[in-house]
């Protein structure tokens, strides 16, 4: 096992500044990129990791994790914890949970199928929880 390695947090917070890239900063760290990014984190340089499993609390299968409503949940949960997104993206979540909520409708997934809408549950929508999420965090926003 090697040895952790030091790294001035001053000074990478310095040359981050100076537009430095990671790879440059690895080298002359003399680090992996993947030490800088670590570096970066716990000097609180980088951005925190966002957590989507609220608004997606399934496990998807590599070929719908692009879809449009993984891709819309994403969006708004990234929203939900404070994350700003392009107003497109945004207006184009917003509708379609808007669509699904007032249709009385939700989102079911399934490995084998993919997405699906199904009738909401009322008290147990997860669309109806992640869009309320969205909206409240935009409220502040939007006085």
């Amino acid at each position: 096992m090697g040895r952790k390695a030091l790294i001035d947090q001053d000074e990478l917070r310095r040359l981050a500044g100076e537009g430095l890239s990671n790879a440059e900063l690895a080298a002359r760290f003399g680090v992996s990129e993947s030490g800088i990014l670590q570096a970066k984190r716990a000097a609180g340089l980088s951005k925190p990791m966002l957590d989507h499993s609220r608004a997606i609390p399934w496990k998807l299968d590599r070929s719908h994790s692009q879809s449009g409503p993984a891709t819309n949940l994403r969006n708004l949960s990234s929203v939900a914890q404070g994350r700003a997104i392009p107003a497109e993206k945004l207006n184009t979540a917003l509708r379609w949970a808007d669509r699904l909520v007032a249709g009385g409708l939700d989102i079911a997934y399934e490995p084998e199928r993919g997405f699906r809408e199904v009738p909401a549950v009322a008290g147990r929508s997860l669309i109806q929880r992640v869009l309320a999420e969205a909206l409240s965090a935009l409220e502040p926003a939007q006085d």
